[in-house]
Formats: structure tokens, sequence, C-alpha cells
């Protein structure tokens, strides 16, 4: 029942829900945890340069002219956790906000906090012991300039630590059935330069809000390699991110097995990978001694060993995927020997819509000898079927899905990092040199790669008009707000987005609702006849058309 009422809800932020609904219920049962740092700290001042600039001792947190937030920070884990918190206080005031605010909104019926107490009781302990101690200590630094605006949920440290594993909760219970992020690497013969240059798509959806402020941290540790790490504030893990060693680390989740017990979140393993590895060997070496919650894919390059692996991981294996073509590609499947038989994986393949942008991904890279920077941006922004077709706009087998918190592009080799600015991965991306930065503590000459022509046309604006009405149905199939859609509104949404299958789902599900079982049924089957994400939603679809005729013979 749990996981066939979220199966009649496809829409956009609902691969999330239970993520958001879980991660409130994880904070308030698990057990009071004690902060890593007994002795007390003063809390330093910052002082405010000018609008959007503050400064703390060599350490600075401004906003550029493209809206991105650009932080420096050096020292020890306590400390540097403190200045964190100090500089952007804010920025994690706000953060936090947005995602309370969410939770707030989708926690549901008390019976449903019943069953979602059952599901994530597995989680509640043993969270600190898999957290190596400068990442608690850095955590608790941070925390100090959290809200107490929520201490009814949780102490400050608690929440904070639990928002680290907050991704691991929501991909555990829900799978990522509709959102998957993509990534790929070049090399040799396949880049102008011979250099390596990776792209990637972080498809990290917890509504606009949580997305308007992005941030990009330069970290200078005083154990380990400097590294930077593109995400938002208050967050010290790592979901795309590269060092001054050459070594760049991004995360792709895949189907996982439920797991039983709180482990080491993710993108804290990630984060220990590029503070410490200076080679690919010791990347395996650090993620094959973490075990983590889900089913994750970490892909590592390296330019001064002109590789690039895939650690594939699962709560109970480890694989590692190489080949020897000087390209490769990631989704949300494994590829590695170690999971080659492994049914959850195949099952994965079989049923989602990974295979369908790793093949398109395949395909654009199969178009063209040798790609530059601004051909890898191409790639991520692509939404076309495999074949050049249309699947209309934000269908989840896209390249671009129009949901991405970020993209990013590295340049390892030249230490040189691409990270999107707004409007998905269709505005400006700007660049940053970590070699200048991290010898000068200041930001460089940027280079930009100019935004997606489709970001200024008609299309674009249609499809501003289409989510905007997809989010109002959204939230009358989820939280009964009311809504009836007239005919004109009806025939506007299917015109800004004609060719999307998810035009025509939504509509039987508003219709389904609404009870009539004749018009929903029409709806979902002109969805059937679009180019459908997965065979998992034909299934899903197929089922709302069978209910819709029992209920009509009721």
């Amino acid at each position: 029942m749990f996981r066939k009422i979220f199966n009649v809800i496809h829409i956009g932020f609902e691969v999330f829900l239970l993520a958001l609904i879980s991660f409130i219920f994880f904070i308030i049962f698990s057990s009071q945890i004690t902060p890593p740092v007994s002795h007390s700290i003063s809390i330093p001042k910052r002082i405010k340069i000018n609008e959007n600039h503050y400064v703390v001792g060599d350490n600075w947190l401004k906003k550029n002219k493209f809206g991105i937030w650009e932080m420096y920070l050096e020292g020890a884990p306590y400390e540097r956790g403190i200045i964190y918190g100090v500089l952007s206080k804010e920025l994690t005031q706000y953060q936090e906000e947005v995602f309370v605010n969410q939770i707030n909104t989708l926690v549901p019926s008390e019976s449903w906090q019943q069953v979602i107490r059952l599901l994530i009781g597995f989680f509640n302990k043993d969270l600190v012991t898999n957290i190596p101690s400068e990442n608690l200590q850095e955590i608790y630094g941070v925390s100090h300039s959290f809200s107490s605006k929520y201490n009814y949920i949780a102490s400050k440290y608690q929440r904070i630590l639990n928002y680290h594993a907050a991704h691991d909760i929501g991909h555990a219970l829900n799978d990522y059935s509709v959102v998957g992020c993509s990534s790929f690497g070049l090399k040799n013969s396949k880049t102008t330069d011979g250099k390596l240059v990776i792209g990637r798509n972080f498809d990290f959806y917890v509504g606009d809000d949580f997305a308007k402020e992005k941030l990009i941290l330069f970290m200078k540790p005083t154990k380990g390699i400097p590294f930077a790490s593109y995400s938002w504030a208050g967050f010290t893990g790592v979901a795309s991110g590269l060092n001054t060693e050459g070594i760049s680390v991004t995360i792709n989740a895949s189907k996982s097995d439920l797991p039983r017990s709180s482990k080491t979140p993710i993108s804290l393993l990630a984060r220990e990978i590029l503070q410490y590895a200076h080679s690919i060997p010791q990347a395996i070496a650090i993620a094959k001694k973490r075990d983590i919650f889900v089913s994750e894919t970490i892909m590592v390059s390296s330019a001064k060993e002109n590789r690039i692996v895939l650690i594939e991981k699962s709560p109970s294996k480890t694989g590692v995927y190489e080949t020897n073509e000087d390209q490769l590609i990631c989704t949300n499947h494994y590829q590695s020997n170690t999971f080659k038989k492994d049914k959850v994986n195949l099952q994965n393949i079989d049923e989602s819509d990974s295979k369908y942008r790793y093949n398109r991904i395949q395909k654009l890279i199969a178009q063209k000898k040798q790609f530059t920077l601004n051909d890898v941006v191409k790639v991520l922004r692509d939404q076309k079927n495999i074949n050049g077709d249309t699947l209309g706009m934000g269908n989840p087998r896209a390249i671009n899905q129009l949901i991405a918190h970020h993209s990013v592009i590295f340049h390892p080799s030249d230490l040189k990092m691409y990270v999107s600015t707004k409007n998905f991965q269709l505005g400006t991306y700007i660049g940053y040199d970590l070699k200048t930065l991290f010898s000068t503590k200041k930001i460089g000459d940027i280079d930009t790669i100019a935004e997606d022509p489709f970001l200024k046309s008609k299309s674009y604006i249609k499809f501003q008009y289409f989510n905007k009405l997809k989010k109002q149905i959204s939230n009358y199939l989820i939280f009964d707000t009311p809504l009836t859609l007239t005919r004109t509104q009806i025939n506007s949404f299917i015109s800004n987005n004609s060719e999307s299958y998810i035009t025509y789902e939504m509509l039987g599900k508003y219709f389904a609702k609404k009870k009539s079982y004749k018009n929903s049924s029409r709806y979902f089957k002109r969805a059937l006849r679009k180019k459908l994400a997965s065979k998992k939603v034909r299934l899903e679809i197929n089922q709302l058309i069978n209910e819709n005729i029992k209920q009509s013979k009721n």
C-alpha cells in the first residue's frame, strides 16, 4: 500500500517526498548525540566588507555577479567549521528553513507517521560511529550558527548531522525511481587537447527554493589536500568536487537494497576521497574501508594517472569498473563484474530510465571525433531521445531533465572546474582555477561558457508555464489543494508540452481523482503513445488504467 500510493503520484518533487518525511522522524527518534568536542572556543566575529561579502581572518564568503556564493576556508576541523557557520549564517539558516518547510508541508497523518517510523527504525543508531572524527568536529562547528528556531525538532548538532544522511535515507526508501544523475569522462583521442575532461549533471531536487542559493567551497584543511566542492550552504559533504592533486569526484545513485542500519553517508565518503586521495588506488582503498547506507557509484578521475574509474558500492559489496576506451559513461546502473549478475542491478537496467540516458550519451560521444568544453556542455544540456527525436520537456529519460541542482565540468590536468549558475544547466557556466585560488586565496580571472540559446526560446517560456500548472496539479493530487481546471487551462497545459508523456499522465491522475474515469483513461492512453521514461512507468500507467476500469464499474 505504501509504495502503491506513491507510485500513483508520479511527479517532479515526489522523488524526495519520502526522504523529507523520513528525515524529520529520523531526527526526532534518533538517540541523543554527544558533541565531538568538549572544549569551548570563542565564536569569531565576521567583518562585512560590503553587501554579500564577509571576512573572518583569511577566510571569506562573497556572492559573485552570477549569483553564486564563493567561500574560502582553512584551518583545523572544529575551527574551520565554526568559521564556516559564522560566514554563512544567513545562508545555512535559509537552507534549513526551506528544508523544514518542505517537511512540514509533506508530513501527512498520524497513520502515515506510524508507517514511516517502522520503515526508518533501522536508521536511528550508529550514525556517529560511521563518520570520521574530523567530519564530526567540522559539522559541530557549523552547527553553532544554526537557528534555535528548530530546536523543538532536535539540537542544532543533531539536525545538521542528520541532514548529511537525508540524501541516503530518501534514496533507500525511494530508489530514485524518477530522477537520475548523468556523468561521463573523456580523454586522449576524444578531447581536442588530449587531456581528461569530466561532465556531470546533479539531478537533486528538493523544490525550487532549495536550489536558489548555490555555494562553491574552497577548502584548505590542515590535514589532507586542498579541494573545491559545489553544493549548498551548511553541507560539508561532496557531490561534485576537484582537489589540487587533479582528482575529481562525483556521485551517482543506483537502485539500492534496503539497508539494515546507518552507515557512512555517501557524501562524506566522497569528501574523504577528495580530501585524502592522491591517486585512484588510494581512492579505491578509502571507498572499500567504509560501509554505506545505499547503492551509489563514485566516479573518480586522476589527471596524473590519466584514468577514470567507477567505484560501485552497495551496502554489501564494492566493485570497480574501468575501460580501455577513451570514454567512460555513468548514469544510474552498475557496470563492473561485481554487479554483472546482481538481480537488483539487472532489474534496474531493465525497468529504469538509466539505460536511455546512457545510450544517448554514448550516441552523442560517437557523433563527434573530439570534444571541447563547449561540446561537453552541449551533451549535458541535451534533451533529445537516442536518435535525436523529441521526448518533450522534463522527461527523466533525457540527459537534461530540467531539474538539475547543478552541473559541473572538470578539467583536472589544468586544475579547473566550471559550474552551472542558474536555470538548471541552461545558464552560464563559470570557471575556477584552483591553482591560482589556493596560492593567492583569491578568485582569479573567471572563464565562462555561454548560456544555452534554449533559455531565451519560446519553448522554454512554454516550459515555465507548463511547470507552473504542473505544480498546481501536483499540490491537488498530494495535498488536496483545491483545483478545478478549465478547458482553456487543459488545452494550454497540453500545448505547452505536447510531446511529453508527463503532460497526459498528470491529466490522467487529475481526472482519476475527480472520479472522471473515462477522461482519466483517455489521457493515460495518450501518455502511453509518447516516449515514456521507463518500463516501470509503462507498467504503472497500465495499472492506473485498470484501476479506472474497476472504479467505473463500482
